[in-house]
């Protein structure tokens, strides 16, 4: 006889499975067990405050209604200039998991507006080729902070950056104290600008960025903004006082990779 493995046959037979188990699961009276009562009454107190710290995950989760309602108005101001005749059915390996995306995302502003780019640009018929498949996944794995931080690279490619080191009078080995020091981001609305190292970090994970290997400005009056911080300074006291060590500054850039200036350029430029 042929089994039957369809979808609603596994789902009942889970069913059944899960209510066998119950089912065999021994009830004991109070009286028997008074330490599972309390037990239990701290479990209820427990789920009390766990539902009520997570009460307002409820209303950030966008339905299918609102994302519809956000993508048909700012998707449309955005192709608003494009002619009609060049507005196509975007491709759904790029429409589908954004849209399913911004249930989770659409209450920060941040990261909704990247999303209603690239669905912008995968629907007009000349930019779509620039709208990778990829570009949503790399989304997902961004915080609003580092939405808000890749604006700084939409006019500019490269900017500065300063590791602070701690060179041992012993043995004139160097320690690192410091790393990825920069000020590209001060003018940007940064909630937590002491992450902007972590950020730069991630950003280079997802291949947006790259700080390559013994590259700086040539010129280095680009590092003097840098030198002159007060981050510089007080880590310069901090390992004289502590440490008795000589700080060292070494020079390096962050800068936008080839795939990176696609993304930014399709996704965090406004379109």
């Amino acid at each position: 006889m042929e089994e039957n493995n369809t979808p609603e046959s596994n789902i009942n037979s889970t069913i059944n499975a899960v209510a066998g188990l119950v089912k065999e699961i021994p009830i004991y009276q109070d009286t028997v067990q008074p330490a599972a009562k309390e037990v239990g009454k701290s479990l209820h107190t427990v789920a009390k405050t766990i539902n009520i710290a997570l009460a307002p995950i409820k209303a950030l989760v966008w339905g299918y209604d609102k994302i519809e309602d956000y993508i048909s108005k700012r998707v449309s101001e955005k192709l608003e200039s494009t002619p009609k005749e060049d507005i196509i059915t975007p491709d759904p390996k790029i429409a589908v998991p954004a849209i399913e995306a911004l249930r989770y995302t659409g209450h920060d502003e941040n990261l909704r507006e990247l999303y209603a780019n690239l669905i912008a640009n995968s629907m007009d018929k000349n930019t779509i080729r620039k709208a990778h498949p990829g570009f949503v996944e790399i989304l997902k794995n961004l915080s609003s902070d580092e939405a808000m931080l890749l604006t700084a690279f939409i006019n500019i490619d490269t900017y500065p950056l300063i590791d602070i080191q701690r060179q041992k009078e012993n043995n004139g080995g160097y320690v690192p104290y410091f790393n990825n020091l920069s000020n590209f981001h001060q003018d940007l609305n940064i909630k937590n600008s002491d992450l902007v190292p972590s950020y730069l970090d991630n950003l280079i994970r997802l291949g947006i960025l790259e700080i390559p290997s013994g590259i700086s400005f040539t010129n280095q009056e680009e590092y003097k903004h840098l030198e002159n911080s007060s981050e510089v300074i007080n880590a310069k006291n901090a390992i004289e006082i502590q440490y008795k060590d000589t700080i060292i500054l070494k020079h390096k850039i962050v800068r936008r990779t080839t795939f990176g200036t696609q993304f930014i350029m399709n996704v965090v430029k406004n379109k």
